[in-house]
């Protein structure tokens, strides 16, 4: 892409965008609802933890991938009987119908009308995962041509918040040709996600956090 003059507003997809409350629903059919939330939670945290665990053994393996160890690992943590290969397809497929947050569409709607702001998604999921989340998401999927690209970090074979993700972000978005002392120009990431936001901030890019959990920021 041509760089442009336009603002660029980079939205996380998981957390930010959409919610995986109904991950936890789906699991409560298995375990029940109040097992279910913990391994929700640790699922999460391990998601995560082998995204960073890659980056510092510069390894890859794809998002959807870890995204199935992080559950078996989950599940054998809190002491589970393993679920069979069609549960975890069935909870992997429950990624394709994710529920946007309430201020999702509304702020879509509004950015749609904004001339010199372009939005785009930018995920550590792989681009077939969240094209078919953005896309499917019965209250995102309305909304999915206000976003100019989806920008994932298969090609560069890192994680956020490695540096490498967020050049390719400004690059993708026809930003990379001003990045210097002030930053990757008027590119803005938008995610709840207080590692994401620390990563981006650390290479020069500008970042608006999203307080999900309502609680303010302790990181």
């Amino acid at each position: 892409m041509a760089p442009n003059k336009d603002i660029i507003l980079a939205f996380d997809a998981y957390g930010t965008l959409l919610s995986t409350e109904s991950i936890a629903q789906k699991l409560a059919e298995h375990f029940g609802n109040e097992t279910a939330q913990a391994v929700a939670q640790t699922w999460r945290k391990y998601q995560l933890e082998y995204t960073w665990r890659a980056n510092s053994m510069n390894t890859y393996t794809p998002f959807s991938t870890l995204t199935q160890r992080s559950l078996r690992h989950a599940i054998a943590e809190h002491a589970l009987p393993p679920l069979s290969p069609s549960a975890v397809t069935d909870l992997m497929a429950a990624y394709d119908s994710l529920a946007p947050f309430a201020d999702v569409a509304p702020a879509l709607a509004a950015l749609s009308k904004e001339r010199n702001l372009t939005a785009v998604v930018f995920s550590n999921g792989t681009r077939d995962m969240v094209t078919r989340s953005v896309n499917h998401s019965p209250g995102l999927s309305p909304h999915a041509a206000v976003f100019a690209q989806i920008v994932v970090v298969e090609e560069v074979r890192k994680f956020k918040p490695a540096p490498e993700v967020y050049a390719h972000l400004a690059e993708r978005v026809g930003k990379r040709a001003e990045r210097g002392e002030g930053g990757f120009g008027d590119v803005w990431l938008v995610s709840s996600n207080p590692f994401d936001v620390v990563g981006a901030r650390a290479v020069g890019m500008r970042a608006c956090w999203v307080d999900r959990g309502g609680k303010g920021w302790v990181d």
